[in-house]
Protein backbone atom coordinates (compact mmCIF):
# COMPACT_ATOMS: atom_id res chain seq x y z
CA UNK A 1 0.00 0.00 0.00
CA UNK A 2 0.93 3.32 -1.02
CA UNK A 3 2.28 5.37 2.58
CA UNK A 4 -0.09 7.99 3.37
CA UNK A 5 0.17 11.29 2.66
CA UNK A 6 1.12 12.11 5.90
CA UNK A 7 3.64 10.05 6.22
CA UNK A 8 5.29 11.34 3.28
CA UNK A 9 4.61 14.60 4.07
CA UNK A 10 7.14 14.21 7.24
CA UNK A 11 9.77 12.27 5.78
CA UNK A 12 10.24 15.12 3.09
CA UNK A 13 8.86 18.39 3.67
CA UNK A 14 10.14 19.74 0.60
CA UNK A 15 8.19 17.44 -1.65
CA UNK A 16 4.78 18.74 -0.52
CA UNK A 17 5.43 21.54 -2.81
CA UNK A 18 4.40 19.62 -5.70
CA UNK A 19 0.95 17.98 -4.67
CA UNK A 20 -2.17 19.34 -6.03
CA UNK A 21 -4.99 20.52 -4.73
CA UNK A 22 -6.67 17.33 -3.96
CA UNK A 23 -3.90 15.88 -2.37
CA UNK A 24 -3.43 18.95 -0.60
CA UNK A 25 -7.14 18.70 1.11
CA UNK A 26 -6.24 14.47 1.89
CA UNK A 27 -3.09 16.10 4.05
CA UNK A 28 -4.66 18.42 5.33
CA UNK A 29 -7.69 16.18 6.73
CA UNK A 30 -4.82 13.23 7.99
CA UNK A 31 -2.79 15.47 9.29
CA UNK A 32 -5.75 16.91 11.69
CA UNK A 33 -6.65 13.94 12.77
CA UNK A 34 -3.44 12.81 13.64
CA UNK A 35 -3.02 16.79 15.70
CA UNK A 36 -0.01 17.56 13.29
CA UNK A 37 -1.44 20.37 11.14
CA UNK A 38 0.62 22.70 13.44
CA UNK A 39 3.41 20.92 14.04
CA UNK A 40 3.36 20.81 9.49
CA UNK A 41 3.30 24.32 9.27
CA UNK A 42 6.05 24.53 11.56
CA UNK A 43 8.18 22.08 9.80
CA UNK A 44 7.45 23.93 5.87
CA UNK A 45 7.69 27.19 7.99
CA UNK A 46 11.32 25.99 9.11
CA UNK A 47 12.22 25.29 5.34
CA UNK A 48 11.22 28.28 3.98
CA UNK A 49 8.30 26.77 1.94
CA UNK A 50 4.73 27.81 2.75
CA UNK A 51 5.64 30.60 0.18
CA UNK A 52 5.33 27.99 -2.40
CA UNK A 53 2.38 25.44 -1.66
CA UNK A 54 -1.27 26.83 -2.99
CA UNK A 55 -2.94 29.98 -0.70
CA UNK A 56 -6.01 27.65 0.09
CA UNK A 57 -3.55 25.04 2.31
CA UNK A 58 -1.84 27.72 3.51
CA UNK A 59 -4.67 29.40 5.12
CA UNK A 60 -5.35 26.16 7.02
CA UNK A 61 -2.18 25.86 8.33
CA UNK A 62 -2.00 29.29 9.42
CA UNK A 63 -5.06 29.03 11.22
CA UNK A 64 -3.53 26.11 12.83
CA UNK A 65 -0.25 27.56 13.86
CA UNK A 66 -2.48 30.31 15.60
CA UNK A 67 -4.27 27.68 17.15
CA UNK A 68 -1.06 26.19 18.47
CA UNK A 69 0.92 29.57 19.45
CA UNK A 70 -2.07 29.85 22.21
CA UNK A 71 -1.78 26.62 23.12
CA UNK A 72 2.33 27.74 23.79
CA UNK A 73 0.51 30.63 26.07
CA UNK A 74 -1.91 28.91 27.76
CA UNK A 75 0.58 26.39 29.20
CA UNK A 76 3.11 28.90 29.89
CA UNK A 77 0.82 30.52 31.19
CA UNK A 78 -0.61 27.62 33.39
CA UNK A 79 2.56 25.96 34.37
CA UNK A 80 3.57 29.67 36.23
CA UNK A 81 0.24 29.07 38.32
CA UNK A 82 1.15 25.50 39.10
CA UNK A 83 4.63 26.85 39.97
CA UNK A 84 3.03 29.57 42.55
CA UNK A 85 0.72 26.86 43.82
CA UNK A 86 3.58 24.60 44.89
CA UNK A 87 6.16 27.07 45.49
CA UNK A 88 5.73 26.17 49.46
CA UNK A 89 5.84 22.26 49.02
CA UNK A 90 9.67 22.22 49.17
CA UNK A 91 9.15 19.37 46.32
CA UNK A 92 11.35 19.55 42.92
CA UNK A 93 8.69 20.13 39.85
CA UNK A 94 9.41 18.23 36.80
CA UNK A 95 7.59 18.84 33.98
CA UNK A 96 6.83 16.47 31.63
CA UNK A 97 5.84 15.64 27.94
CA UNK A 98 4.56 18.74 26.05
CA UNK A 99 4.86 20.68 28.93
CA UNK A 100 8.79 20.42 29.05
CA UNK A 101 8.61 21.07 25.41
CA UNK A 102 7.50 24.24 25.28
CA UNK A 103 9.35 25.61 28.25
CA UNK A 104 12.77 24.32 27.76
CA UNK A 105 12.18 25.98 23.86
CA UNK A 106 12.85 22.45 22.59
CA UNK A 107 12.19 22.75 18.58
CA UNK A 108 9.56 19.89 18.53
CA UNK A 109 7.44 22.48 20.87
CA UNK A 110 6.34 24.09 17.52
CA UNK A 111 2.94 23.56 16.74
CA UNK A 112 2.52 21.33 19.71
CA UNK A 113 -1.15 20.83 20.87
CA UNK A 114 -1.64 20.32 24.36
CA UNK A 115 -4.45 18.44 26.45
CA UNK A 116 -2.92 18.92 30.42
CA UNK A 117 0.09 19.45 31.99
CA UNK A 118 2.33 16.20 33.36
CA UNK A 119 4.50 17.01 36.30
CA UNK A 120 6.46 14.23 38.46
CA UNK A 121 7.15 14.80 41.87
CA UNK A 122 8.99 12.15 44.74
CA UNK A 123 6.18 9.73 46.26
CA UNK A 124 6.60 10.85 49.29
CA UNK A 125 5.71 14.35 48.65
CA UNK A 126 2.23 13.52 46.63
CA UNK A 127 -0.04 14.28 49.71
CA UNK A 128 1.92 17.60 49.94
CA UNK A 129 1.29 18.52 46.47
CA UNK A 130 -1.92 17.60 45.98
CA UNK A 131 -3.59 19.03 49.23
CA UNK A 132 -1.57 22.89 47.57
CA UNK A 133 -3.20 22.27 44.28
CA UNK A 134 -6.74 21.68 46.10
CA UNK A 135 -6.17 24.92 47.51
CA UNK A 136 -5.33 26.60 44.53
CA UNK A 137 -8.64 25.48 42.80
CA UNK A 138 -7.72 21.72 41.39
CA UNK A 139 -10.23 19.07 41.98
CA UNK A 140 -10.00 14.87 41.20
CA UNK A 141 -11.59 14.00 38.10
CA UNK A 142 -12.41 10.73 39.59
CA UNK A 143 -15.08 10.61 42.24
CA UNK A 144 -15.44 6.34 42.36
CA UNK A 145 -14.00 4.76 45.35
CA UNK A 146 -12.66 2.06 43.21
CA UNK A 147 -11.56 4.90 40.53
CA UNK A 148 -9.35 6.18 43.69
CA UNK A 149 -7.97 3.25 45.25
CA UNK A 150 -6.97 1.76 41.25
CA UNK A 151 -5.19 5.10 41.16
CA UNK A 152 -3.49 5.79 44.46
CA UNK A 153 -2.78 2.41 45.29
CA UNK A 154 -1.86 0.73 41.54
CA UNK A 155 -0.64 3.57 39.59
CA UNK A 156 2.24 6.15 38.33
CA UNK A 157 -0.48 8.88 39.61
CA UNK A 158 -2.37 10.94 41.02
CA UNK A 159 -6.46 10.70 39.70
CA UNK A 160 -5.92 13.67 37.17
CA UNK A 161 -6.84 17.08 38.38
CA UNK A 162 -9.02 19.82 37.11
CA UNK A 163 -9.39 23.43 37.58
CA UNK A 164 -12.58 24.86 39.08
CA UNK A 165 -12.42 27.78 37.00
CA UNK A 166 -10.18 27.07 33.91
CA UNK A 167 -11.35 23.83 33.40
CA UNK A 168 -7.41 23.31 32.78
CA UNK A 169 -5.94 19.17 33.46
CA UNK A 170 -3.28 18.92 35.21
CA UNK A 171 -1.80 14.77 36.09
CA UNK A 172 0.69 14.49 38.97
CA UNK A 173 3.31 11.58 38.37
CA UNK A 174 5.46 9.86 40.85
CA UNK A 175 6.48 7.37 38.34
CA UNK A 176 6.67 6.94 34.64
CA UNK A 177 4.66 3.75 34.33
CA UNK A 178 2.57 1.72 37.31
CA UNK A 179 3.94 0.33 40.47
CA UNK A 180 2.30 -3.25 38.65
CA UNK A 181 4.07 -3.10 35.66
CA UNK A 182 6.53 -6.00 34.77
CA UNK A 183 9.34 -2.96 34.03
CA UNK A 184 10.41 -0.52 37.50
CA UNK A 185 12.24 2.71 35.56
CA UNK A 186 13.44 3.73 39.04
CA UNK A 187 12.24 7.45 39.86
CA UNK A 188 14.91 8.50 41.81
CA UNK A 189 17.10 8.22 39.15
CA UNK A 190 15.00 10.29 36.93
CA UNK A 191 15.20 12.95 39.40
CA UNK A 192 18.89 12.44 40.35
CA UNK A 193 19.40 13.44 36.42
CA UNK A 194 16.42 16.00 36.11
CA UNK A 195 18.08 19.53 34.41
CA UNK A 196 16.86 23.06 35.28
CA UNK A 197 14.81 24.38 32.42
CA UNK A 198 16.99 28.05 32.06
CA UNK A 199 15.45 31.26 33.27
CA UNK A 200 12.79 29.35 35.04
CA UNK A 201 13.70 28.86 38.75
CA UNK A 202 12.24 26.10 40.26
CA UNK A 203 11.37 24.16 37.07
CA UNK A 204 13.12 20.91 36.13
CA UNK A 205 12.74 19.10 32.75
CA UNK A 206 13.73 15.11 32.48
CA UNK A 207 17.76 14.83 31.18
CA UNK A 208 17.59 14.54 27.11
CA UNK A 209 18.04 10.65 27.54
CA UNK A 210 15.20 10.30 29.73
CA UNK A 211 13.17 12.44 28.00
CA UNK A 212 13.29 10.25 24.82
CA UNK A 213 13.15 7.13 27.28
CA UNK A 214 9.77 8.19 28.94
CA UNK A 215 8.16 9.25 25.49
CA UNK A 216 9.28 6.19 24.58
CA UNK A 217 7.38 4.28 26.98
CA UNK A 218 4.55 5.75 26.74
CA UNK A 219 3.90 5.65 23.60
CA UNK A 220 4.70 1.48 23.65
CA UNK A 221 3.53 0.86 26.71
CA UNK A 222 0.34 2.64 27.93
CA UNK A 223 -1.38 1.97 24.76
CA UNK A 224 -2.39 5.62 24.16
CA UNK A 225 -2.48 5.39 20.53
CA UNK A 226 -5.04 8.40 20.11
CA UNK A 227 -2.41 10.24 18.95
CA UNK A 228 0.64 7.96 18.32
CA UNK A 229 1.85 9.45 15.00
CA UNK A 230 2.53 12.88 16.80
CA UNK A 231 4.21 11.26 20.06
CA UNK A 232 5.87 9.58 17.05
CA UNK A 233 6.81 12.95 15.49
CA UNK A 234 7.79 14.07 19.01
CA UNK A 235 10.12 11.20 19.12
CA UNK A 236 11.68 12.40 15.62
CA UNK A 237 12.23 15.88 17.03
CA UNK A 238 14.21 14.76 20.09
CA UNK A 239 16.54 12.33 18.80
CA UNK A 240 17.12 15.02 15.55
CA UNK A 241 17.89 17.81 18.56
CA UNK A 242 19.76 16.11 21.29
CA UNK A 243 21.35 13.71 18.83
CA UNK A 244 24.15 16.12 17.84
CA UNK A 245 26.07 15.69 21.48
CA UNK A 246 28.91 13.51 21.79
CA UNK A 247 28.25 9.91 22.51
CA UNK A 248 24.74 10.29 22.55
CA UNK A 249 23.62 7.00 21.37
CA UNK A 250 26.14 5.35 23.00
CA UNK A 251 24.46 6.91 26.51
CA UNK A 252 21.21 6.57 25.50
CA UNK A 253 21.22 2.78 24.78
CA UNK A 254 23.05 2.09 28.36
CA UNK A 255 20.62 4.57 29.71
CA UNK A 256 17.52 2.62 28.53
CA UNK A 257 19.01 -1.05 30.07
CA UNK A 258 19.42 0.89 33.30
CA UNK A 259 16.45 1.89 33.72
CA UNK A 260 14.40 -1.27 31.86
CA UNK A 261 13.13 0.23 28.73
CA UNK A 262 15.46 -0.97 26.30
CA UNK A 263 12.08 -2.78 24.44
CA UNK A 264 9.94 0.50 24.06
CA UNK A 265 13.08 2.48 22.72
CA UNK A 266 13.77 -0.56 20.42
CA UNK A 267 10.06 -0.10 19.13
CA UNK A 268 10.73 3.80 19.14
CA UNK A 269 13.46 3.52 16.79
CA UNK A 270 12.02 0.76 14.96
CA UNK A 271 9.44 2.18 14.02
CA UNK A 272 11.14 6.07 13.70
CA UNK A 273 12.89 4.37 10.36
CA UNK A 274 9.95 2.26 9.30
CA UNK A 275 7.58 4.78 9.42
CA UNK A 276 9.31 8.33 8.97
CA UNK A 277 12.59 7.59 8.05
CA UNK A 278 14.62 8.86 10.94
CA UNK A 279 18.18 8.26 10.25
CA UNK A 280 19.02 5.94 13.06
CA UNK A 281 22.83 4.60 13.23
CA UNK A 282 23.19 0.83 12.60
CA UNK A 283 25.36 0.28 15.30
CA UNK A 284 22.76 1.61 17.65
CA UNK A 285 20.26 -0.29 16.13
CA UNK A 286 21.85 -3.56 16.11
CA UNK A 287 23.19 -2.99 19.58
CA UNK A 288 19.44 -2.20 21.09
CA UNK A 289 18.27 -5.08 19.06
CA UNK A 290 20.73 -7.88 20.60
CA UNK A 291 19.35 -6.12 24.27
CA UNK A 292 15.83 -5.89 23.30
CA UNK A 293 14.07 -6.97 20.41
CA UNK A 294 11.50 -9.67 20.77
CA UNK A 295 11.87 -13.07 18.92
CA UNK A 296 11.04 -12.87 14.51
CA UNK A 297 7.61 -14.07 15.53
CA UNK A 298 6.50 -11.52 18.12
CA UNK A 299 8.24 -8.95 16.06
CA UNK A 300 6.40 -9.44 12.54
CA UNK A 301 3.33 -9.47 14.56
CA UNK A 302 3.87 -6.02 16.81
CA UNK A 303 4.96 -4.19 12.89
CA UNK A 304 1.28 -5.80 12.25
CA UNK A 305 -0.40 -4.12 14.98
CA UNK A 306 1.89 -0.52 15.14
CA UNK A 307 2.28 0.14 11.54
CA UNK A 308 -1.28 0.22 11.22
CA UNK A 309 -2.31 1.61 15.02
CA UNK A 310 0.14 4.14 14.92
CA UNK A 311 -1.44 6.19 11.64
CA UNK A 312 -4.24 8.20 12.01
CA UNK A 313 -7.16 6.68 12.36
CA UNK A 314 -8.87 8.49 9.37
CA UNK A 315 -9.76 6.24 6.52
CA UNK A 316 -7.34 6.83 4.25
CA UNK A 317 -4.88 5.78 7.09
CA UNK A 318 -6.89 2.48 7.55
CA UNK A 319 -7.38 -1.13 6.20
CA UNK A 320 -9.41 -4.21 7.31
CA UNK A 321 -7.02 -4.95 10.01
CA UNK A 322 -6.66 -1.46 11.60
CA UNK A 323 -9.02 -1.76 14.58
CA UNK A 324 -8.14 -5.24 15.16
CA UNK A 325 -4.67 -3.79 15.29
CA UNK A 326 -5.56 -0.83 17.79
CA UNK A 327 -7.75 -3.38 19.82
CA UNK A 328 -5.08 -6.09 20.13
CA UNK A 329 -2.87 -3.10 21.49
CA UNK A 330 -5.01 -1.77 23.89
CA UNK A 331 -5.01 -5.24 25.01
CA UNK A 332 -1.24 -6.00 25.19
CA UNK A 333 -1.04 -2.65 27.28
CA UNK A 334 -3.16 -3.65 29.83
CA UNK A 335 -1.24 -6.88 30.05
CA UNK A 336 1.86 -4.61 30.74
CA UNK A 337 0.13 -2.65 33.30
CA UNK A 338 -0.50 -5.26 35.91
CA UNK A 339 -0.30 -8.98 36.43
CA UNK A 340 -2.81 -11.23 35.33
CA UNK A 341 -5.03 -12.11 38.56
CA UNK A 342 -5.33 -8.61 38.99
CA UNK A 343 -6.10 -7.29 35.76
CA UNK A 344 -8.96 -9.92 35.44
CA UNK A 345 -10.39 -8.26 38.89
CA UNK A 346 -9.92 -4.81 37.20
CA UNK A 347 -11.43 -5.86 34.19
CA UNK A 348 -14.38 -7.01 35.59
CA UNK A 349 -14.83 -4.67 37.96
CA UNK A 350 -14.97 -2.04 35.52
CA UNK A 351 -17.36 -4.24 32.96
CA UNK A 352 -19.85 -5.33 35.71
CA UNK A 353 -19.45 -3.50 38.91
CA UNK A 354 -19.00 0.23 37.90
CA UNK A 355 -21.84 0.25 35.08
CA UNK A 356 -24.07 -0.80 38.07
CA UNK A 357 -22.78 1.34 40.52
CA UNK A 358 -23.27 4.30 38.11
CA UNK A 359 -26.60 3.61 37.63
Amino acid sequence: MTSPLILQAFRRPDQVITLDLPQWDLLIRQARKANLLASLHARLDGLGLLGHIPVQPRQHLSWANTVANRHGLAVRHEVALIHEALANCGAPIILLKGAAYVMAQLSCARGRLFSDIDILVPKDKLDEVEAALMLHGWATTHHDAYDQRYYRTWMHELPPMRHIRRMTVIDVHHAIVPETASIHPDPALLRAAALPIEDEPGLLTLAPADMILHSAVHLFHDGELENGLRDLVDLQGLLQQFSMAPEFWPRLIERAIQLELARPLFYALRYLDHMLHAPIPNDAMECLAKAAAPNKTLLAMMDSFFLRALLPAHASCSDALSNFAREMLYIRANWLRMPPLMLARHLFHKAVISPKTEK
